[in-house]
């Protein structure tokens, strides 16, 4: 009996660059595309009442993606010193000096351009409020440096397409997206926090800061308490758009959800924080479903 001999598969180079700006956009990994999409959606059913014009989810579900995608790029830009002596992020091509920094500040505009490209197909004040989001975007990686307080900036920086999807949809910026907005920021600050405990250690070794760090043995009590003003904050928006029981059923599902999580990284391990910071997806889909479900079956029976 004879056998062929097997050869892998010699990519070019060019598929071996575009292979590396994949994984520097973390195109496999859809978790922060997903976590950003949720409230942006979020906003656009409730500045509609219901379905958005096509068009415009078009534009703001492509741009989650770009601005995500963006942020990713910038984010391993600010962290080269720090990410090669992190276990989670060390295999990252920054990290591994396959991409260059040129070459990733390069990426990062080019994305951040074509979302620019699409938010120039809505109304003037998306527009401005889009600078705003640049701003954000760029700025949130430097913080871990500086401030205890990273995961706070992220959740000011992924709700940013709250406001921006009222602004799309009714040409304004009512007090109901601000509260959406807040609601949001304490859910990313509460699940970035998960995230944070993973890298903990490594952060108090390279001298990061982190939510995780500040809140040191009492993290579960705060995580409880950031959560419990999150939904606090989704109650006031339901109860001032008139939503119904849809809309409470999905942050039943949702709180239950969030219960989930603590139970699997009541040990604090890096793996189960992990799980739980990856099982905030869901929590954002079972608020979208009761959302959107509370629209489209307003009246019906």
């Amino acid at each position: 009996m004879s056998y062929e001999r097997f050869e892998a598969p010699v990519l070019s180079p060019a598929r071996v660059r575009l292979a590396l700006y994949w994984q520097l956009v973390r195109g496999d990994r859809p978790i922060g595309w997903l976590l950003l999409l949720w409230p942006t959606w979020w906003g656009l059913w409730l500045a509609a009442e219901g379905v958005p014009p096509l068009w415009t989810l078009i534009v703001f579900s492509a741009g989650v993606w770009l601005t995500r995608s963006a942020g990713c790029v910038i984010n391993d830009y600010a962290d080269r010193w720090l990410d090669p002596h992190v276990e989670r992020t060390k295999h990252r091509p920054l990290a591994t000096g396959a991409v260059r920094g040129r070459e990733a500040l390069g990426v990062f505009a080019a994305l951040m351009l074509v979302a620019f490209a699409l938010v120039l197909t809505t109304n003037r004040l998306t527009v401005y409020l889009s600078f705003v989001g640049v701003l954000l975007a760029a700025s949130y990686p430097y913080l871990k440096r500086y401030t205890y307080l990273p995961q706070v900036y992220l959740g000011l920086a992924f709700g940013w397409g709250i406001p921006m999807a009222f602004a799309a949809v009714t040409g304004k910026v009512p007090p109901l997206a601000w509260l959406l907005y807040v609601a949001n920021i304490l859910w990313a600050t509460a699940y970035d926090t998960w995230y944070a405990m993973v890298d903990r250690e490594d952060d108090l070794r390279m001298g990061s800061k982190s939510t995780a760090i500040l809140f040191g043995d009492l993290d579960l009590v705060a995580l409880g308490l950031l959560y419990a003003l999150t939904f606090t904050a989704l109650a006031l928006v339901g109860r001032n758009a008139g939503l119904g029981l849809y809309w409470w059923a999905g942050l039943g599902v949702a709180a239950m959800l969030v219960v989930h999580q603590f139970v699997i990284a009541r040990d604090r391990e890096r793996d189960t924080c992990f799980r739980a910071f990856l099982h905030n997806h869901w929590v954002g889909l079972a608020v979208f479903a009761g959302l959107a479900l509370d629209y489209a079956l307003r009246g019906v029976g």
